[in-house]
């Protein structure tokens, strides 16, 4: 079914309303967590532990955003390297693409801005810093690495799990599961980022300009890599839709899919829609 920017505009709009609340809420949380004056930073002194509770409430924000209304309709990429991915898997429209990207770093930034705006010097305190992603103690080189590996993980995840209809409704779940995971144990390597969105965000009002260029290759190569091994091992057809959760009640502009209260008079509602002329 065909589909036009004039259409598909509230799916733009829900992107970067979907990345704006991960980094409202990964402003506050770790304000709260962080934050000379929290009261959880004077009872849990370990900073792994801390590191623990931030990564279980992103975790959550991930599946909340992804289950949301609004996230099943878009289908929750939060991420221009998502949405890449799923683009070079032949899933999107190259125009659906664009304004998705668009989308997702003008949420980061408002996002970002709205955590200030709320939390104040408490955000921008050095203790927090924007929640700006940084190289850990052991460099640059070891952070693109870890950064490769962590989102050639996630998509490669989340392509296995959305390819198999009997798991595919938890490939939400299995995202935020790893993002808690990788908030705990690998951000010390590069300060856990995979989306170039969400490190432009917090970069550009902190003016941590010097490892942008990691944040902005590590994450597109390893989840684009993951894309074209995928593609080549599994072929394209493997993956139903550029969805991480696809409920038969809503509308999808990526496979073209109405649900049947939505479908023309007569015409059932289908998963197909241009599936059929890939």
């Amino acid at each position: 079914m065909s589909r036009s920017v004039a259409t598909n505009w509230p799916e733009y709009l829900i992107e970067a309303w979907a990345l704006g609340m991960f980094m409202l809420s990964a402003g506050l949380v770790t304000v709260f967590v962080e934050s000379p004056r929290s009261p959880v930073l004077a009872r849990v002194a370990d900073p792994d532990l801390r590191r623990l509770i931030i990564g279980l409430a992103m975790g959550l924000t991930a599946v909340a955003l992804i289950y949301s209304p609004w996230g099943r309709r878009s289908g929750a990429h939060m991420n221009p390297a998502v949405t890449l991915s799923f683009l070079l898997l032949g899933k999107m429209r190259s125009v659906d693409a664009l304004f998705y990207c668009v989308a997702q770093v003008i949420g980061g930034f408002a996002g970002v801005l709205l955590a200030w705006g709320i939390a104040g010097g408490a955000f921008s305190a050095p203790q927090v810093n924007y929640v700006a992603t940084m190289p850990g103690a052991a460099g640059a080189g070891v952070a693109f690495v870890a950064e490769f590996g962590i989102s050639m993980l996630m998509m490669l995840t989340v392509l296995t799990v959305s390819s198999r209809p009997r798991v595919a409704p938890y490939t939400g779940i299995c995202a935020g599961l790893l993002v808690a995971a990788f908030i705990t144990f690998e951000a010390p390597l590069s300060g856990m980022s995979m989306n170039p969105a969400r490190s432009l965000a917090s970069a550009a009002p902190a003016g941590l300009w010097q490892h942008l260029w990691l944040y902005f290759t590590a994450p597109v190569l390893g989840m684009t890599t993951a894309a074209l091994v995928w593609r080549r091992t599994q072929g394209r057809s493997a993956v139903p839709c550029a969805k991480l959760a696809h409920p038969a009640d809503v509308r999808c502009i990526h496979c073209g899919h109405e649900p049947p209260h939505l479908a023309p008079a007569g015409e059932p509602g289908t998963l197909t829609g241009r599936e059929s002329d890939r």
